[in-house]
């Protein structure tokens, strides 16, 4: 990746990784535990939530991670379904960031071809600054439907795990087994995704999917 693409990556990255935790923290607090609101998390300031090493990893190589939402599950009022809640706050709040940057994206694109519009303005939306924020308004859709699909998969220690967790009713025990061993299959994959042409987790797709779906001027 050039230094122009990590520039226009790093808003989506920053932005899409401090909502994702947020959204666990308060989740978490609404439904009873005051864990991650004790420790500085119900924040929208990056530098409470982005863990530096991960961070590195995500621009340079693809994949990363944030600092964990802690939280005590028996302070929960309904362990088993506010487990999966607070799971499922982070990707969901990913694809709501991804449809706010598509609306954004699609108003200038109805902007740029407005009748109506003043010749000043429409100098303004055609100019080449204009075109590179909304290439990143793009690329932050993109990564924040790919924090979506991503977090999605249930392989320990993604948010998907933790749902499927709670759906199956998977004793504390057996979810430790399961991740002791799943978490190094999880790099296994991805490395071995970034490395070659196979493809085991189809993030890739899912993501230009739903863009083109959402965002079908760019088809």
């Amino acid at each position: 990746m050039n230094v122009q693409n990590i520039l226009f990556s790093l808003p989506g990255i920053i932005i899409g990784l401090t909502v994702h935790e947020f959204c666990h923290a308060m989740a978490a607090y609404k439904l009873g535990d005051s864990t991650a609101k004790s420790q500085g998390r119900i924040t929208i300031n990056p530098l409470r939530h982005i863990d530096p090493i991960g961070f590195l990893f995500i621009i340079f190589a693809g994949f990363g991670w944030a600092r964990p939402v802690q939280f005590n599950p028996y302070n929960l009022r309904h362990l088993r379904r506010d487990k999966a809640i607070i799971a499922a706050a982070g990707p969901l709040s990913n694809f709501a960031l991804a449809l706010i940057f598509i609306g954004i994206v699609r108003l200038w694109l109805m902007l740029a071809q407005s009748p109506t519009i003043a010749p000043a303005a429409l100098d303004i939306v055609r100019s080449g600054v204009s075109l590179r924020i909304i290439q990143t308004f793009i690329r932050a859709a993109v990564i924040n439907f790919g924090l979506f699909v991503f977090n999605l998969f249930p392989i320990p220690p993604l948010d998907g795990s933790h749902i499927a967790f709670s759906g199956l009713n998977i004793s504390m025990e057996i979810q430790q087994r399961i991740m002791k061993i799943a978490m190094p299959l999880l790099f296994i994959i991805i490395i071995i995704q970034n490395q070659t042409n196979i493809t085991i987790l189809p993030i890739r797709p899912i993501v230009f999917a739903l863009l083109h779906f959402f965002l079908p001027q760019l088809s």
